[in-house]
């Protein structure tokens, strides 16, 4: 599998950004949200590691945004996703 472009990277960086900040709106814990996703917790670690040198899918974002019953679009609408350069 090819690395990521430094615009992959930063766009997996909001997306981590964004699944920490949805899943501290409702616990801090990352075994409870993975118990609440039916994953393991280290499938949350797995996604909200900077260290991964692989993007999330948008399979497991519609997961995530299964569990927290938002829309993909409402994970995508927050000001994380601004470009700053556009």
């Amino acid at each position: 599998m090819p690395k990521l472009s430094e615009e992959d990277k930063a766009l997996r960086t909001k997306i981590i950004l964004r699944i920490i900040e949805l899943r501290g709106n409702k616990t801090d814990k990352q075994i409870e949200f993975a118990h609440e996703l039916g994953v393991d917790k280290q499938q949350i670690n797995s996604w909200e590691s900077l260290s991964n040198d692989r993007g999330i899918s948008i399979y497991s974002i519609n997961k995530i945004c299964n569990g927290l019953n938002k829309t993909l679009k409402e994970f995508f609408d927050s000001p994380i996703f601004i470009d700053e350069n556009k």
